[in-house]
């Protein structure tokens, strides 16, 4: 099986290079009536299957970077493209389609249901998409054939390692068959050897066509990327070539 049974080849020879296009994007709010400049006119672009990693000191504002990206939050200003889609003026409706069905996500904590099998937990992707029954199984069993837990799915998280059931979180994140993958510390609650397994696993899909974002605190992570940003103060300050 190739990438191509889980996420679908979204470019063509005559579409644009640049999935994700920022510009003079900020983001603010305010929190015990102070007023936090989380993004100060960032401006970004990332390429359609490209791997790129965002590191940078706590409060640097990685994380609302990534909720920017995943279509989770609006900016303050400035504006933010995924492909044709303009998300910071798209309507709440519009936001909860992409999130369905363009973007996976995949965090630090496996965020798995704990009286669901795993198969149950990937299944859980497909329910805003409208899909049959049987297209839902298929594409159930092809995510974790893919990850490499064909025969896991009808196990519970607590019958699976740390590593499977990140595993079990990527085959989620792809069985909706997104154009990137998202993913906050993936690799955080894990030991080297998993850590590892789960990057190799990561970068296979990269090569296959899915674009891939990591927030990471983890140099080694960020080694394997194909660009590394970093994110101080609201600003990426630098931008690094893998």
């Amino acid at each position: 099986m190739t990438m191509t049974d889980t996420v679908p080849a979204e470019r063509t020879p005559d579409a644009p290079a640049t999935l994700y296009r920022l510009e003079g994007v900020t983001r603010t709010y305010t929190q015990k009536q102070r007023v936090v400049k989380a993004l100060t006119g960032v401006d970004l672009e990332i390429g359609f299957g490209e791997f790129v990693t965002i590191q940078g000191p706590t409060g640097g504002g990685k994380s609302t970077l990534l909720q920017l990206l995943g279509a989770l939050d609006k900016p303050t200003s400035g504006s933010i493209s995924l492909g044709a889609a303009e998300l910071s003026s798209a309507s709440p409706t519009a936001l909860g389609r992409i999130r369905a069905e363009e973007i996976g996500f995949v965090f630090q904590g496996f965020n798995l249901i704990p009286t669901l099998t795993a198969a149950e937990n990937v299944n859980m992707a497909l329910e805003p998409l409208g899909l049959s029954g049987a297209e839902r199984k298929t594409r159930v069993d092809e995510a974790l054939a893919h990850v490499g837990l064909a025969d896991r799915g009808d196990h519970l998280p607590t019958e699976l390692s740390g590593g499977q059931q990140q595993r079990v979180a990527i085959a989620r994140a792809i069985v909706k068959r997104p154009r990137v993958l998202l993913a906050d510390e993936p690799t955080g609650n894990l030991d080297e050897s998993m850590r590892d397994e789960i990057l190799v696993l990561l970068e296979r899909l990269c090569a296959e066509g899915l674009t891939l974002v990591i927030v990471t605190h983890d140099s080694a992570v960020a080694a394997r990327a194909s660009r590394r940003l970093r994110l101080a103060k609201g600003v990426v300050t630098d931008i690094t070539r893998g």
